[in-house]
């Protein structure tokens, strides 16, 4: 404890930098958590938070009992899930394929056209997708009727959304994904690559027992933060693409609250329903990590 002590006291002045970041912390993240007891009371303006009455675990009864709940959530997970698994490996894919490239000048061309996406707002790609994808003068329309095809409201068609919502997000993030892998490769020592080429391996088996073990740490990691929110989902985009028609595939808890709490305003129900998506993304990051911990070594803590 003394030790402890006198290495604060000797860097001081550290504590004053880090000050700010830590009163950010706790004026937005962790005083707002007072709020979370409207979920267990039925709360209204009149009569304030503490003033509300408590009911419990009433909303959350109401939730699970809902003929919403096992829709919403089957949605809310379907969509991350699809997500995880045709999103985490392009990074990867795209990271070895740039740091393999033998041009300089192409590599920062690719890696340029690649990052550029990443900065397009979420309402401008909606929009994109909406112009590409449009029933009378979508270009992907035209292609399909120009072959003898019959063309086909995409932005409507239940079938369509999850394809429609996933790849896009995949094209517009992967080349920003893309850049931490990049860095761990560059920490990757040139000595084994030759090594193991003296040895005569190929590209592919470098690939494989050199380049993947040197970022495995940071793949293991991502993925725990992207298993943590296996139940969140991106409310902008999903809210931007959504309408009556495809509303049975897109309905997801964000949306949900969003609807419930402003539109409705159920404060209470859409508090309820927001603390349960949170609590089962913490359970969800938590056994992850430690399931990371036990089989590779590498987690978050």
């Amino acid at each position: 404890m003394n030790r402890t002590l006198k290495l604060m006291k000797k860097n001081v002045a550290l504590y004053f930098f880090l000050l700010p970041a830590v009163l950010y912390l706790f004026i937005f993240n962790y005083m707002p958590m007072y709020g979370i007891q409207i979920a267990f009371r039925n709360y209204n303006f009149a009569d304030g938070i503490t003033g509300s009455a408590w009911v419990g675990l009433k909303w959350f009864e109401f939730f699970f009992s809902s003929p919403m709940f096992s829709v919403i959530l089957w949605n809310t997970i379907a969509l991350s899930l699809y997500s995880l698994i045709a999103g985490f490996p392009i990074p990867i894919i795209l990271a070895l394929m740039i740091h393999h490239t033998a041009g300089k000048k192409f590599k920062r061309m690719v890696q340029t056209a690649s990052y550029m996406p990443y900065f397009i707002s979420t309402v401008v790609i909606v929009g994109m997708i909406s112009a590409f994808f449009s029933l009378n003068s979508g270009f992907i329309n035209t292609i399909i009727t120009s072959l003898g095809g019959q063309a086909r409201f995409f932005m409507g068609e239940p079938g369509y959304f999850r394809h429609l919502f996933i790849w896009s997000g995949i094209w517009q993030t992967m080349g920003w994904g893309s850049i931490i892998y990049l860095a761990a490769l560059t920490s990757i020592s040139n000595e084994l690559h030759e090594a193991a080429m003296i040895d005569g391996a190929g590209i592919y088996r470098r690939i494989w027992h050199i380049d993947l073990p040197g970022i495995k740490p940071t793949m293991v990691i991502l993925l725990i933060l992207a298993c943590g929110g296996i139940l969140g989902s991106n409310f902008e985009k999903v809210f931007l693409m959504q309408n009556n028609l495809n509303l049975s595939v897109s309905e997801v808890i964000s949306t949900y609250i969003y609807k419930m709490g402003l539109t409705n305003m159920q404060y209470s129900f859409s508090a309820a329903v927001g603390l349960f998506n949170n609590i089962i993304n913490f359970a969800i990051l938590a056994i992850v990590n430690f399931a990371s911990k036990k089989l590779s070594e590498n987690s978050l803590w």
